[in-house]
Protein backbone atom coordinates (compact mmCIF):
# COMPACT_ATOMS: atom_id res chain seq x y z
CA UNK A 1 0.00 0.00 0.00
CA UNK A 2 2.82 2.42 0.43
CA UNK A 3 4.76 1.83 -2.41
CA UNK A 4 1.49 2.16 -4.26
CA UNK A 5 1.09 5.32 -2.34
CA UNK A 6 4.66 6.28 -3.19
CA UNK A 7 4.20 5.52 -7.19
CA UNK A 8 1.37 7.76 -7.25
CA UNK A 9 2.74 10.93 -5.77
CA UNK A 10 5.75 10.25 -8.23
CA UNK A 11 3.73 10.10 -11.24
CA UNK A 12 1.40 13.04 -9.90
CA UNK A 13 4.67 15.11 -10.23
CA UNK A 14 6.06 13.52 -13.04
CA UNK A 15 2.85 14.83 -14.98
CA UNK A 16 2.85 18.13 -13.34
CA UNK A 17 6.47 18.38 -14.63
CA UNK A 18 5.69 17.66 -18.43
CA UNK A 19 2.84 20.33 -17.81
CA UNK A 20 5.14 23.07 -16.99
CA UNK A 21 7.46 22.11 -20.24
CA UNK A 22 4.32 22.27 -22.12
CA UNK A 23 3.27 25.90 -20.52
CA UNK A 24 6.74 26.79 -20.91
CA UNK A 25 7.40 25.83 -24.30
CA UNK A 26 3.75 27.41 -25.44
CA UNK A 27 4.61 30.43 -23.37
CA UNK A 28 4.32 34.01 -25.76
CA UNK A 29 7.63 35.11 -24.44
CA UNK A 30 9.69 31.79 -25.88
CA UNK A 31 9.75 30.90 -29.33
CA UNK A 32 8.15 27.90 -29.88
CA UNK A 33 10.23 24.86 -31.37
CA UNK A 34 7.90 24.87 -34.62
CA UNK A 35 8.83 28.49 -35.02
CA UNK A 36 12.64 27.41 -34.59
CA UNK A 37 11.73 24.33 -36.64
CA UNK A 38 10.22 26.36 -39.65
CA UNK A 39 12.84 28.95 -39.61
CA UNK A 40 15.29 26.21 -41.13
CA UNK A 41 18.35 27.63 -39.11
CA UNK A 42 20.35 24.21 -38.26
CA UNK A 43 22.47 27.15 -35.66
CA UNK A 44 18.43 28.29 -33.86
CA UNK A 45 17.35 24.72 -33.74
CA UNK A 46 21.11 23.46 -32.20
CA UNK A 47 20.39 26.40 -30.06
CA UNK A 48 16.98 25.61 -29.16
CA UNK A 49 17.42 21.73 -27.91
CA UNK A 50 20.70 22.67 -25.68
CA UNK A 51 17.87 24.93 -23.96
CA UNK A 52 15.51 22.24 -23.71
CA UNK A 53 18.45 19.62 -22.41
CA UNK A 54 19.02 22.39 -19.62
CA UNK A 55 15.66 22.61 -18.36
CA UNK A 56 15.19 19.14 -18.83
CA UNK A 57 18.85 18.34 -16.56
CA UNK A 58 17.05 21.19 -13.73
CA UNK A 59 13.69 19.47 -13.73
CA UNK A 60 14.78 15.87 -12.92
CA UNK A 61 17.42 16.98 -10.00
CA UNK A 62 14.24 18.92 -8.33
CA UNK A 63 12.65 14.98 -8.97
CA UNK A 64 15.29 13.75 -7.35
CA UNK A 65 14.65 16.31 -4.24
CA UNK A 66 11.03 15.71 -4.05
CA UNK A 67 11.70 11.55 -3.73
CA UNK A 68 14.03 12.56 -1.23
CA UNK A 69 11.45 14.41 0.93
CA UNK A 70 8.98 11.88 0.19
CA UNK A 71 11.39 9.29 1.71
CA UNK A 72 12.09 11.00 4.39
CA UNK A 73 8.36 12.15 5.46
CA UNK A 74 6.97 8.90 4.54
CA UNK A 75 8.13 6.88 7.68
CA UNK A 76 5.78 3.39 7.38
CA UNK A 77 7.47 3.19 3.50
CA UNK A 78 10.46 2.39 4.73
CA UNK A 79 9.90 0.42 7.50
CA UNK A 80 11.18 -2.90 7.12
CA UNK A 81 9.27 -6.41 8.19
CA UNK A 82 10.65 -8.88 10.15
CA UNK A 83 9.19 -12.25 12.29
CA UNK A 84 9.87 -12.36 15.91
CA UNK A 85 9.39 -15.09 18.97
CA UNK A 86 9.45 -14.78 22.38
CA UNK A 87 12.30 -16.23 24.27
CA UNK A 88 10.46 -18.12 27.63
CA UNK A 89 12.87 -20.41 29.72
CA UNK A 90 12.33 -24.54 29.08
CA UNK A 91 14.23 -27.30 30.45
CA UNK A 92 17.33 -28.47 28.20
CA UNK A 93 19.00 -31.30 27.63
CA UNK A 94 22.06 -31.98 25.97
CA UNK A 95 23.66 -35.59 24.72
CA UNK A 96 26.70 -36.94 23.61
CA UNK A 97 26.06 -39.33 20.93
CA UNK A 98 28.74 -42.47 20.44
CA UNK A 99 29.05 -45.54 18.33
CA UNK A 100 29.08 -48.78 20.20
CA UNK A 101 28.55 -52.60 19.95
CA UNK A 102 26.89 -54.67 22.54
CA UNK A 103 28.20 -57.72 24.33
CA UNK A 104 27.53 -59.53 27.02
CA UNK A 105 30.19 -61.24 29.57
CA UNK A 106 28.25 -64.39 29.43
CA UNK A 107 28.88 -66.01 26.52
CA UNK A 108 31.50 -68.80 26.65
CA UNK A 109 32.39 -71.90 25.08
CA UNK A 110 32.46 -74.92 27.27
CA UNK A 111 35.28 -77.30 27.17
CA UNK A 112 35.71 -80.96 27.88
CA UNK A 113 37.59 -81.76 31.34
CA UNK A 114 38.40 -84.72 30.99
CA UNK A 115 39.47 -87.26 27.71
CA UNK A 116 36.50 -89.98 26.12
CA UNK A 117 33.55 -90.36 24.08
CA UNK A 118 31.16 -87.86 24.25
CA UNK A 119 28.33 -90.57 25.13
CA UNK A 120 25.26 -88.51 25.49
CA UNK A 121 24.44 -84.83 24.13
CA UNK A 122 21.05 -83.46 26.12
CA UNK A 123 20.33 -80.30 24.29
CA UNK A 124 19.78 -79.06 20.80
CA UNK A 125 20.67 -75.41 19.22
CA UNK A 126 18.07 -72.79 20.82
CA UNK A 127 17.56 -74.80 24.20
CA UNK A 128 17.10 -72.59 26.92
CA UNK A 129 19.27 -74.01 30.42
CA UNK A 130 19.17 -73.22 33.87
CA UNK A 131 22.79 -72.87 35.99
CA UNK A 132 23.90 -76.36 36.80
CA UNK A 133 21.73 -78.34 34.07
CA UNK A 134 23.26 -81.21 32.69
CA UNK A 135 23.87 -80.38 28.84
CA UNK A 136 26.17 -83.89 28.21
CA UNK A 137 28.32 -87.13 29.49
CA UNK A 138 31.42 -88.10 28.70
CA UNK A 139 32.32 -91.87 28.55
CA UNK A 140 34.22 -92.24 32.15
CA UNK A 141 35.72 -95.52 31.22
CA UNK A 142 34.52 -97.46 35.14
CA UNK A 143 35.51 -94.60 36.88
CA UNK A 144 31.57 -94.65 38.25
CA UNK A 145 31.99 -98.74 39.53
CA UNK A 146 35.69 -98.00 41.06
CA UNK A 147 34.33 -94.86 43.13
CA UNK A 148 31.26 -96.76 44.26
CA UNK A 149 34.32 -99.69 45.37
CA UNK A 150 36.55 -96.50 47.21
CA UNK A 151 33.02 -95.73 48.79
CA UNK A 152 32.25 -99.42 50.40
CA UNK A 153 35.93 -99.05 51.69
CA UNK A 154 35.04 -95.77 52.67
CA UNK A 155 32.65 -97.42 54.83
CA UNK A 156 34.16 -100.13 56.23
CA UNK A 157 36.85 -97.65 57.42
CA UNK A 158 34.93 -95.93 59.25
CA UNK A 159 32.98 -98.58 61.02
CA UNK A 160 36.59 -99.73 62.03
CA UNK A 161 37.13 -96.25 63.77
CA UNK A 162 33.72 -95.28 65.40
CA UNK A 163 34.57 -98.67 67.36
CA UNK A 164 38.07 -97.95 68.25
CA UNK A 165 36.39 -94.26 69.58
CA UNK A 166 34.22 -96.01 71.53
CA UNK A 167 37.03 -98.27 72.77
CA UNK A 168 39.18 -95.72 73.08
CA UNK A 169 36.96 -93.90 75.32
CA UNK A 170 36.34 -96.13 77.55
CA UNK A 171 40.14 -96.60 78.19
CA UNK A 172 40.39 -99.86 76.57
CA UNK A 173 42.73 -100.54 73.70
CA UNK A 174 46.29 -98.83 73.12
CA UNK A 175 46.17 -95.48 71.53
CA UNK A 176 47.86 -96.42 68.41
CA UNK A 177 45.11 -98.75 67.00
CA UNK A 178 42.83 -95.84 67.45
CA UNK A 179 44.43 -93.81 65.52
CA UNK A 180 45.60 -95.94 62.89
CA UNK A 181 41.69 -96.85 62.49
CA UNK A 182 41.41 -93.31 62.63
CA UNK A 183 44.03 -92.63 59.62
CA UNK A 184 42.62 -95.39 57.47
CA UNK A 185 39.07 -93.67 57.72
CA UNK A 186 40.48 -90.22 56.53
CA UNK A 187 42.37 -91.64 54.09
CA UNK A 188 39.78 -93.38 52.48
CA UNK A 189 37.33 -90.76 52.72
CA UNK A 190 39.80 -88.33 50.87
CA UNK A 191 40.34 -91.11 48.11
CA UNK A 192 36.36 -90.87 47.56
CA UNK A 193 35.64 -87.41 47.69
CA UNK A 194 39.02 -86.97 45.31
CA UNK A 195 37.14 -89.91 42.80
CA UNK A 196 33.72 -87.84 42.98
CA UNK A 197 35.82 -84.70 41.69
CA UNK A 198 37.41 -86.65 39.09
CA UNK A 199 33.92 -88.43 38.30
CA UNK A 200 32.27 -85.27 37.60
CA UNK A 201 34.30 -84.10 34.86
CA UNK A 202 32.60 -86.57 33.13
CA UNK A 203 29.52 -84.57 33.38
CA UNK A 204 29.10 -81.26 30.71
CA UNK A 205 26.81 -78.88 32.98
CA UNK A 206 25.83 -75.04 32.24
CA UNK A 207 27.79 -72.12 34.19
CA UNK A 208 25.06 -70.26 33.82
CA UNK A 209 21.48 -69.54 32.94
CA UNK A 210 21.47 -68.76 29.15
CA UNK A 211 20.22 -70.16 25.66
CA UNK A 212 22.77 -72.99 23.64
CA UNK A 213 23.59 -70.70 20.93
CA UNK A 214 25.75 -73.80 19.39
CA UNK A 215 26.01 -77.61 19.59
CA UNK A 216 30.29 -78.10 18.60
CA UNK A 217 30.66 -81.55 19.08
CA UNK A 218 28.02 -84.38 17.96
CA UNK A 219 27.14 -87.71 20.15
CA UNK A 220 29.91 -89.98 19.64
CA UNK A 221 32.81 -87.75 19.36
CA UNK A 222 36.35 -88.25 20.89
CA UNK A 223 36.94 -85.10 22.43
CA UNK A 224 39.78 -83.98 25.26
CA UNK A 225 40.58 -80.68 27.18
CA UNK A 226 42.52 -78.00 25.29
CA UNK A 227 41.83 -75.81 22.51
CA UNK A 228 39.57 -76.80 19.26
CA UNK A 229 37.77 -79.40 22.03
CA UNK A 230 34.64 -76.82 22.81
CA UNK A 231 31.38 -78.83 23.02
CA UNK A 232 28.71 -75.81 23.14
CA UNK A 233 28.58 -72.09 22.86
CA UNK A 234 25.81 -70.90 25.75
CA UNK A 235 25.11 -67.32 25.84
CA UNK A 236 22.65 -65.32 28.56
CA UNK A 237 21.02 -63.05 26.54
CA UNK A 238 19.77 -61.00 29.11
CA UNK A 239 22.74 -59.21 30.70
CA UNK A 240 23.41 -57.40 27.76
CA UNK A 241 25.33 -54.26 28.15
CA UNK A 242 27.43 -51.57 25.35
CA UNK A 243 30.92 -50.20 25.97
CA UNK A 244 32.02 -46.99 24.73
CA UNK A 245 35.23 -44.65 24.78
CA UNK A 246 33.92 -41.03 26.38
CA UNK A 247 36.44 -38.28 25.40
CA UNK A 248 38.49 -37.04 28.54
CA UNK A 249 36.82 -33.63 28.67
CA UNK A 250 33.30 -35.34 30.01
CA UNK A 251 35.06 -36.85 33.08
CA UNK A 252 33.38 -33.84 34.92
CA UNK A 253 29.69 -34.59 33.74
CA UNK A 254 29.39 -38.28 32.84
CA UNK A 255 29.13 -40.28 36.05
CA UNK A 256 27.37 -43.59 36.77
CA UNK A 257 23.59 -43.31 37.09
CA UNK A 258 23.74 -40.74 33.99
CA UNK A 259 21.32 -41.32 32.25
CA UNK A 260 21.10 -42.66 28.47
CA UNK A 261 19.57 -43.50 25.14
CA UNK A 262 20.57 -46.50 22.82
CA UNK A 263 19.40 -46.96 19.38
CA UNK A 264 19.62 -49.80 17.43
CA UNK A 265 19.67 -48.74 13.58
CA UNK A 266 18.45 -52.43 12.21
CA UNK A 267 15.84 -52.93 14.28
CA UNK A 268 14.59 -49.64 14.64
CA UNK A 269 13.99 -49.62 17.97
CA UNK A 270 15.57 -46.92 21.38
CA UNK A 271 15.98 -48.04 24.58
CA UNK A 272 16.23 -45.82 27.82
CA UNK A 273 18.72 -46.67 30.56
CA UNK A 274 21.35 -45.37 32.77
CA UNK A 275 24.87 -45.94 33.12
CA UNK A 276 26.33 -48.63 35.06
CA UNK A 277 30.03 -48.55 35.45
CA UNK A 278 32.62 -45.39 34.48
CA UNK A 279 36.46 -46.66 33.79
CA UNK A 280 38.82 -45.27 36.29
CA UNK A 281 41.57 -45.10 33.69
CA UNK A 282 42.45 -42.41 31.02
CA UNK A 283 43.60 -44.26 27.64
CA UNK A 284 46.91 -42.53 26.80
CA UNK A 285 46.07 -43.60 22.96
CA UNK A 286 42.66 -41.72 22.65
CA UNK A 287 42.64 -39.78 25.61
CA UNK A 288 39.40 -41.30 26.27
CA UNK A 289 38.14 -43.27 29.28
CA UNK A 290 35.22 -46.38 29.36
CA UNK A 291 32.04 -46.53 30.45
CA UNK A 292 29.69 -49.27 30.18
CA UNK A 293 25.95 -49.31 29.62
CA UNK A 294 23.79 -52.24 30.69
CA UNK A 295 21.31 -53.05 27.57
CA UNK A 296 17.51 -54.97 28.64
CA UNK A 297 16.52 -56.99 26.34
CA UNK A 298 13.32 -58.77 27.44
CA UNK A 299 12.05 -59.23 23.68
CA UNK A 300 15.84 -61.20 23.08
CA UNK A 301 16.14 -59.47 20.13
CA UNK A 302 19.25 -57.73 21.18
CA UNK A 303 22.29 -60.63 20.32
CA UNK A 304 25.49 -59.64 21.01
CA UNK A 305 28.07 -57.62 18.75
CA UNK A 306 24.93 -55.56 17.14
CA UNK A 307 25.61 -52.20 16.63
CA UNK A 308 24.53 -49.19 17.98
CA UNK A 309 24.79 -45.50 18.37
CA UNK A 310 24.64 -44.12 22.03
CA UNK A 311 23.42 -41.09 23.33
CA UNK A 312 24.51 -40.26 26.97
CA UNK A 313 23.03 -36.98 29.04
CA UNK A 314 26.18 -35.05 29.84
CA UNK A 315 24.48 -31.71 30.49
CA UNK A 316 20.95 -30.38 32.34
CA UNK A 317 19.12 -26.64 32.71
CA UNK A 318 16.01 -26.82 34.10
CA UNK A 319 15.74 -23.27 33.00
CA UNK A 320 17.48 -22.61 29.91
CA UNK A 321 16.69 -19.96 27.16
CA UNK A 322 17.16 -21.66 24.04
CA UNK A 323 17.21 -20.21 20.22
CA UNK A 324 17.30 -21.35 16.97
CA UNK A 325 20.87 -21.37 16.08
CA UNK A 326 19.78 -19.26 12.67
CA UNK A 327 19.13 -16.39 13.97
CA UNK A 328 22.80 -15.88 15.68
CA UNK A 329 25.43 -13.90 13.81
CA UNK A 330 28.85 -13.27 14.26
CA UNK A 331 30.83 -9.83 14.19
CA UNK A 332 34.34 -8.97 12.59
CA UNK A 333 35.62 -9.64 15.95
CA UNK A 334 34.10 -12.95 17.24
CA UNK A 335 31.15 -12.14 19.24
CA UNK A 336 28.24 -13.49 18.39
CA UNK A 337 24.86 -11.30 18.50
CA UNK A 338 20.71 -11.47 17.90
CA UNK A 339 18.59 -8.79 16.78
CA UNK A 340 15.71 -8.31 19.06
CA UNK A 341 12.53 -6.19 18.79
CA UNK A 342 12.12 -3.56 21.11
CA UNK A 343 9.15 -1.43 23.03
CA UNK A 344 6.59 -3.11 20.16
CA UNK A 345 3.43 -0.60 20.23
CA UNK A 346 0.01 -1.67 19.51
CA UNK A 347 0.41 -1.50 15.65
CA UNK A 348 3.65 -4.08 16.48
CA UNK A 349 6.19 -1.54 15.62
CA UNK A 350 8.87 -1.48 17.30
CA UNK A 351 13.13 -1.11 17.11
CA UNK A 352 15.52 -3.40 16.26
CA UNK A 353 18.52 -3.56 18.92
CA UNK A 354 21.84 -5.49 18.58
CA UNK A 355 22.91 -7.68 21.63
CA UNK A 356 25.74 -10.03 22.15
CA UNK A 357 25.51 -12.95 23.98
CA UNK A 358 27.01 -15.69 25.12
CA UNK A 359 26.15 -19.26 23.73
CA UNK A 360 26.55 -22.36 25.61
CA UNK A 361 25.82 -26.24 23.99
CA UNK A 362 23.82 -26.77 20.85
CA UNK A 363 21.64 -30.11 20.44
CA UNK A 364 18.81 -30.46 17.47
CA UNK A 365 19.59 -27.10 15.98
CA UNK A 366 18.64 -25.02 18.85
CA UNK A 367 21.45 -22.73 21.46
CA UNK A 368 21.63 -22.09 25.04
CA UNK A 369 22.00 -18.68 25.88
CA UNK A 370 24.09 -18.25 28.77
CA UNK A 371 24.01 -13.90 29.07
CA UNK A 372 22.96 -11.57 27.25
CA UNK A 373 18.91 -11.95 27.06
CA UNK A 374 16.20 -11.81 29.32
CA UNK A 375 12.89 -14.27 29.36
CA UNK A 376 10.12 -12.55 27.18
CA UNK A 377 11.92 -10.40 25.00
CA UNK A 378 11.29 -11.25 21.10
CA UNK A 379 14.04 -12.25 18.53
CA UNK A 380 13.70 -11.31 15.89
CA UNK A 381 14.04 -14.66 13.19
CA UNK A 382 13.19 -13.96 9.32
CA UNK A 383 14.42 -10.77 8.15
CA UNK A 384 17.59 -10.65 11.07
CA UNK A 385 20.29 -10.30 8.23
CA UNK A 386 18.82 -7.60 6.78
CA UNK A 387 17.51 -4.78 10.00
CA UNK A 388 20.14 -2.78 11.32
CA UNK A 389 20.87 -0.86 15.31
CA UNK A 390 18.46 1.27 15.79
CA UNK A 391 16.19 0.41 12.93
CA UNK A 392 12.51 1.07 12.98
CA UNK A 393 10.86 -2.33 12.11
CA UNK A 394 7.41 -4.12 11.87
CA UNK A 395 6.99 -7.60 13.01
CA UNK A 396 4.17 -9.59 10.99
CA UNK A 397 1.83 -10.87 13.30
Amino acid sequence: MYLNLKTKMKNIISTFIISLVLVSCGDDKTVSIETVVATGDLNEIRSKKTEITEQLKTLNEQVKTLDSVISLLDIDDRLPLVSAFKVETQEFQHYLELQGNVATKQNVLIYPEMPGTLQRVYVTEGDKVYKGQLLATIDDGGMASQLEQLKTQAALAKTTYDRQQRLWDQKIGSEIQFLQAKTTYEAAQNTVEQAESQLRKASLRAPFSGIIDDVIKDQGTVVSPGPGSEVFRIVNLSDMYITVDVPETYIGSISKGSSAFVYFPVLGDTIETKIRQTGNFINPNNRSFSVEIPVPNKRGNIKPNLSARVNINDYSSPNALLIPQSVISENAEGDQYVYIAENPNDEMKGTARKRIITTGKTMGGLVEILSGLMPGELIIQEGARSVKDNQEVEIIK
